[in-house]
């Protein structure tokens, strides 16, 4: 009997970009404040066909890009996406899995995805199996740094304007504000539910004694009150925060380890992971299993446009991040971004891959360097 060969086309390119795209207005949480934005853009050649992914980090994971990660995979069967990423997580062995070296394998990771279903005609969603058709947002944003009419603002147009059903806001810059900042927010939003985010800001007495000022608002979500370091920390907010409120982390979840050592430690109600950040989409399916066996569910965190269709494969996936800054990077700079309507983003599933077309034209005043062959 003969076999027909199935496999993609051999990898032949692997080019990386960075753009620094200026925030609106300055910003800042807990821990951090900026008034820029880096996205970083892969394409992956195989013969004619392309694949585009990215990631949010700094401009010198291009470098990495096209150097160790193009050696890795040079040649490869594009098809091979487990292969090529084990290849990739094999030659940053002695750079560290973690941060830079793990954005930059999802990015590639994601454009590999890509190329794979748009060599085969289908919608990305399709290609990995859909659990659910579309998926809940919540707005996110209430940057510290705002005004407390920004914040107000922001948050209604969330409800207003997307349908969002959960709306966040930053908290822990000015500790002593916040209660007044919570209750605005609350006011804002209805009868919508309130999430709050410290970026781990606070000490467990401190994200107590919040919690406690905020009582009668009806915080349903706390995400990092304290530094996701300390598992013990978030152990103790989940046994001791009100009943209804779910404690949230793992947005710098690099690893499938990183995320196994937080779900072995009962640290979170729900677990958070970045596609763009935990080695791709690869890697969030990995993730995503993990949260399946442990009963605890899953959220994304930020780039809508690299979750929507990866989130309809991940049975316990409860919601994506509709981060503010990234919402409109991408409506500014990807063709096919996704766009809200009554609290939820679906995939396109008219466009082949996960559907985006860079605008590089368009990006090419914010771009900051680039690597590749």
């Amino acid at each position: 009997m003969a076999h027909t060969n199935t496999g993609g086309a051999p990898i032949t390119g692997l080019k990386a970009a960075a753009y620094r795209i200026p925030t609106d207005y300055p910003e800042a949480d807990g821990t951090f404040a900026w008034d820029a934005t880096t996205l970083v853009v892969v394409e992956v050649e195989a013969n004619e066909q392309s694949g585009l992914g990215f990631t949010y980090a700094d401009s010198s994971v291009t470098a990495l890009i096209g150097g160790v990660l193009n050696k890795a995979i040079d040649g490869r069967d594009s098809f091979d996406i487990p292969g090529c990423w084990m290849a990739m997580q094999r030659s940053v062995r002695n750079l560290g899995r973690s941060g830079l070296a793990a954005c930059a394998i999802a990015a590639v990771d994601n454009a590999l995805w890509d190329i794979k279903a748009c060599a085969l005609d289908l919608p990305l969603a399709s290609l990995l199996g859909r659990c659910r058709d579309s998926v809940p947002i919540y707005g996110s944003g209430g940057f510290t740094s705002y005004t407390d009419q920004q914040l107000r603002e922001q948050l209604a147009g969330w409800v207003v304007r997307d349908g969002c059903r959960f709306v966040k806001m930053k908290i822990g810059s000015e500790p002593e504000r916040d209660p007044d900042r919570v209750r605005q927010a609350k006011v804002a939003i209805g009868d919508r539910q309130l999430f709050v985010d410290a970026n781990g800001a606070f000490s467990v007495k401190q994200a107590l004694g919040f919690t406690q000022a905020c009582a009668e608002t009806d915080i349903r979500w706390f995400e990092e009150p304290v530094t996701s370091d300390d598992l013990p920390g978030l152990r103790l907010m989940r046994e001791r925060a009100p009943e209804q409120m779910d404690i949230a982390a793992g947005e710098y979840i690099y690893t499938s380890d990183d995320a196994r050592g937080m779900l072995q430690a009962d640290a979170v109600d729900v677990l958070q992971a970045d596609a763009t950040r935990c080695g791709g989409i690869t890697g969030f399916l990995q993730i995503g299993a993990l949260c399946e066996a442990h009963h605890i569910d899953l959220s994304a965190h930020c780039a809508p446009g690299m979750h929507r269709h990866v989130a309809c494969a991940v049975p316990r996936l409860r919601h994506i991040e509709w981060f503010h800054d990234h919402v409109r990077i991408e409506l500014m700079l990807f063709d096919g971004a996704p766009v809200a309507r009554d609290g939820v983003i679906a995939p396109d599933l008219g466009r082949p891959g996960h559907g985006l077309i860079f605008k590089g034209q368009d990006a090419e005043r914010f771009r900051v360097n680039g690597e590749g062959s």
